[in-house]
């Protein structure tokens, strides 16, 4: 069977893959145009062997959202570069994947390697799938996905106004800020002892005798820590004036934060 140019470009339109290794492909294929598009895949999932041990530093996140809002598709794929990243095909990707995760449900280790080969096969970098996970709640998920599109959050919540406007501006605070929990009752004591530690070394290393040490500690670990680490104890971003939680109480009435989710490139 033989191929024509037009096959060659439309390989190549299809693919993505250099016109060289298209006409490559339709001649091993015998001009097979589908056959030609396996033989393109397997050599990519070949080459994503040989590109697997390079280091990814650039990605994107991406969401997929149900139309009641309750179940939603979470995907982040990472590049080694942001020019690949920044790249429409690869943002696209990242959609696909969420979406796909949204109609199917979390996937396994070996789907997220079966997915993340087609992205390298595409794009001829190594490229990883970090996450592909569906998330479920009985309320509406609200979720907030930055501009440059490396960090995502998203925050779960009950009551009257769960996953309204109010609760997204809580998944942009999330993303500026990164808190570590909702709660002081989800700090463990493990957490805080550690904490307490470290802030009572650092007052006995600034000259403090060790009664006015234990005081400092036990200042610092409630006057700051506490309000790094917990998100409804944070200065909301938007009103550094009033707390998280006073902001939830004030704009989304009859509601609880009950979790949150940061997904960030690199971490």
């Amino acid at each position: 069977m033989s191929y024509t140019a037009a096959d060659v470009k439309k390989l190549r339109d299809e693919t993505d893959a250099p016109m060289m290794e298209c006409k490559s492909a339709l001649e091993e294929a015998g001009g097979d145009f589908d056959k030609a598009k396996q033989v393109l895949r397997e050599k990519g999932k070949a080459s994503a062997g040989k590109k697997a041990g390079r280091a990814t530093n650039a990605g994107a996140v991406g969401f997929a959202a149900s139309e009641d809002g309750t179940k939603l598709g979470v995907a982040m794929i990472e590049s080694e570069t942001d020019f690949v990243s920044n790249n429409e095909g690869f943002q696209q990707m990242v959609k696909d994947l969420a979406a796909k995760v949204l109609a199917n449900g979390t996937m396994t280790k070996d789907q997220m390697k079966e997915f993340g080969d087609e992205v390298i096969a595409k794009f001829r970098e190594n490229c990883v799938v970090k996450v592909a996970e569906l998330m479920s709640s009985d309320s509406k998920i609200a979720y907030y996905r930055h501009h440059d599109g490396t960090i995502g959050t998203v925050v779960l919540s009950t009551g009257d106004n769960a996953g309204s406007e109010a609760v997204r501006q809580v998944a942009v605070h999330i993303a500026a800020i990164k808190p570590q929990v909702v709660s002081k009752d989800d700090l463990s004591k493990e957490v805080l002892d550690s904490e307490y530690e470290t802030q009572y070394n650092r007052a006995i290393n600034e000259g403090k005798p060790a009664n006015i040490a234990e005081n400092i500690a036990k200042g610092r670990v409630n006057k700051e820590f506490i309000k790094e680490a917990v998100l409804l104890e944070q200065p909301f971003y938007k009103d550094g004036g009033k707390t998280v939680a006073q902001f939830v109480a004030e704009e989304a009435k009859g509601t609880t934060i009950t979790g949150f989710r940061l997904i960030a490139v690199g971490q």
